[in-house]
């Protein structure tokens, strides 16, 4: 006997769309078949006429409940916000999964890691989300400085515990991994079958650049693109493609910002390196331009946004498929703390985006570049799942799947305000925004958990996901 099912909305899926009807049982997919098809006797029965019925998002790139740097609050012990309101806003925006991080980086900036291995820090991260998520989460592990012989004999041992990622920066003095520790970690991480997340800038451009500019005094907030440059995109992704084909490891760009580094992401794809690009959704509306209006630095994430051409580049590569993943690299303070900072050297980075990335992302490919509604479901659910190991548990509407289900209601036009989103934030940057198309339900394992408006689920509802990723994801490029 069925538990929900889901009404003649249009159903998408990997190749195609189309009406039909949704049957869950016990938290899973076991039907999707023809409309009005499927018993009904003792079910729960959503019509979803007129609404489409996609995978639920997946948002792989979140920094939630971690310490905010002093350099960049202006005072100790900022937090951003906590896994009970950022996967609240994450309901609302039909996201039913969270990836986070783990990592003794967590700690509060100049506090020493305590001796402790990997998976006890991954459970003491996993303690901070547990009965506090209305989604399910799963962490990426960073490492950072000069990684320890001991550490990277601990990465086959958390790849088998179900991490599966590995964020590692080739830039900031307290975060960046020299490049022979890298090559021991991207070795170890391709023989146990894990994947880089990569965030790849040249730091000599960037240290030359910051300090140039500060010499120059033109070291104000709305230079932050001349540090974080095109050429230092362009020498770092190429960098560690190179390092990652010498490994044979598989690598995932996060924010990738510029023309070149889609460039370069999509030359190493052509050779058949398992090489994933991921564009964030502010980078697909605003531009450095935006930096110099009142306020402007609201908008930035590291590490910088570009120009107008690079942000057409990262449309395109969403559209092409030479980039895979929607992210947003939330980041959720309040405004204060947000624009406190307003030099090359103490903008804080991130923004409360976690909710807006779906309605955003419909708006800008499906409806108005006419994007197919699998390809939609690629760049918001399906490729994060397969790239990151999720799949087919997550991103992916067919038999044996998590129920996670967001419907869309595509005749919804709604401006946004801040008093339409869910976070702590008290700010938005995409007051103003248009959305044509809008979530109005969204469900977590056969569980309604956001209903046209209101919150129905529960922060015990989210779980620890176990990730796993494909052989064929690792082996050449598979999305």
């Amino acid at each position: 006997m069925l538990d929900l099912v889901i009404r003649r909305g249009l159903v998408v899926m990997s190749k195609d769309a189309v009406v039909g009807d949704v049957g869950i049982q016990e938290g899973k997919i076991v039907a999707v078949a023809s409309p009005g098809s499927l018993p009904d006797d003792g079910a729960l029965v959503i019509q979803a006429e007129g609404k489409i019925v996609l995978p639920g998002g997946i948002e792989p790139h979140a920094h939630i409940a971690i310490p905010c740097p002093e350099y960049w609050a202006g005072r100790p012990e900022v937090m951003s916000q906590p896994p009970e309101a950022a996967s609240r806003a994450a309901a609302f925006g039909g996201v039913t999964t969270v990836i986070d991080f783990a990592g003794d980086l967590l700690l509060t900036p100049g506090a020493k890691p305590a001796q402790r291995s990997m998976l006890e820090s991954l459970d003491e991260r996993r303690s901070v989300f547990r009965n506090h998520a209305y989604t399910d989460f799963a962490f990426h592990y960073i490492l950072a400085g000069r990684v320890s012989p001991g550490t990277i004999g601990q990465l086959g041992e958390a790849i088998q515990e179900g991490v599966a990622s590995f964020k590692v920066f080739t830039t900031f003095s307290e975060l960046r991994i020299p490049h022979g520790h890298l090559w021991a970690v991207f070795a170890e991480v391709a023989k146990h079958g894990g994947i880089m997340a990569v965030h790849a800038e040249d730091d000599d451009l960037v240290s030359y650049m910051t300090e140039k500019l500060t010499a120059e005094g033109r070291d104000q907030g709305h230079n932050l693109h001349l540090v974080h440059n095109n050429l230092s995109e362009d020498l770092a992704f190429r960098q560690i493609i190179r390092l990652a084909r010498h490994t044979e490891v598989g690598v995932y760009f996060v924010h990738t910002t510029a023309k070149e580094g889609v460039a370069a992401i999509a030359e190493a794809r052509q050779r058949s390196q398992p090489v994933y690009g991921e564009a964030l959704h502010n980078y697909l509306e605003f531009t450095c331009e935006d930096y110099k209006k009142p306020g402007g630095t609201a908008i930035h994430t590291y590490p910088a946004l570009k120009y107008p051409e690079d942000r057409d580049a990262l449309i395109a590569g969403l559209l092409d498929g030479e980039l895979c993943t929607t992210a947003t690299d939330d980041f959720t303070v309040h405004k204060d703390v947000k624009l406190w900072g307003n030099t090359i050297h103490t903008v804080c980075g991130g923004h409360n985006g976690i909710e807006t990335r779906l309605p955003v992302a419909f708006t800008k490919f499906v409806v108005e570049r006419h994007m197919s509604l699998p390809r939609f479901a690629a760049i918001t659910s399906t490729n994060a799942a397969r790239i990151l190991g999720l799949y087919p548990q997550k991103g992916a509407i067919m038999p044996g799947s998590d129920a996670d289900l967001v419907l869309i209601d595509p005749t919804v036009t709604k401006t946004l305000t801040l008093a339409d989103l869910h976070s702590d934030a008290d700010y938005s940057i995409w007051e103003g925004f248009t959305c044509r198309g809008y979530p109005v339900m969204t469900i977590l394992r056969g569980k309604v958990i956001v209903e046209n408006g209101k919150l129905v689920g529960s922060p015990s509802d989210g779980r620890w996901v176990k990730r796993k990723i494909g052989a064929d994801v690792l082996a050449r490029p598979a999305v």
